[in-house]
């Protein structure tokens, strides 16, 4: 289960240090395999081998007819990138990828469970700034009666 965050910074190679205390969870059971991609926010998921798969399975089971759905598919599974971190606990985010997400310098690393999101600092404090700035927090209706 992947909790928190953390502001990190990218290296001039686009390289990434992970915290210590994800890197065992994150290599654990797909030989040290991770995925990183897309997502439709503008941000990149990083998510253990073994956790993508299902996730992989289900978006090429879908027809690419759909043209939403090949959008969808071209994004997340075309830009899907299989890596590994290096001996100093580093994973190399492509260029391609750091173009999509705006990744320059500050990254914010927010865990969401099963994977993890990578987000530019700015980019992630205008998501926070956009969820609290309405009057009233719309509350979907999958956690209406929910309660922290």
């Amino acid at each position: 289960m992947f909790r928190g965050a953390v502001q990190l910074s990218l290296d001039a190679k686009g390289r990434l240090s992970v915290p210590a205390k994800h890197r065992d969870a994150l290599t654990a059971g797909g030989q040290g395999e991770l995925v990183l991609t897309a997502h439709p926010h503008r941000c990149l998921i990083l998510y253990p081998q073994a956790a993508w798969e299902p996730i992989e399975t289900k978006l090429t089971s879908l027809s690419s007819f759909n043209p939403q759905i090949s959008g969808i598919q071209r994004m997340i599974v075309g830009q899907a990138d299989v890596m590994h971190l290096d001996s100093a606990g580093r994973l190399l985010v492509n260029a391609v990828l750091r173009k999509f997400a705006h990744l320059d310098k500050d990254v914010m690393m927010v865990g969401q469970g099963s994977h993890f999101e990578l987000w530019d600092v700015a980019a992630w404090d205008a998501q926070l700034e956009k969820l609290m700035s309405t009057d009233q927090l719309q509350i979907p209706q999958e956690l209406e009666g929910f309660s922290l």
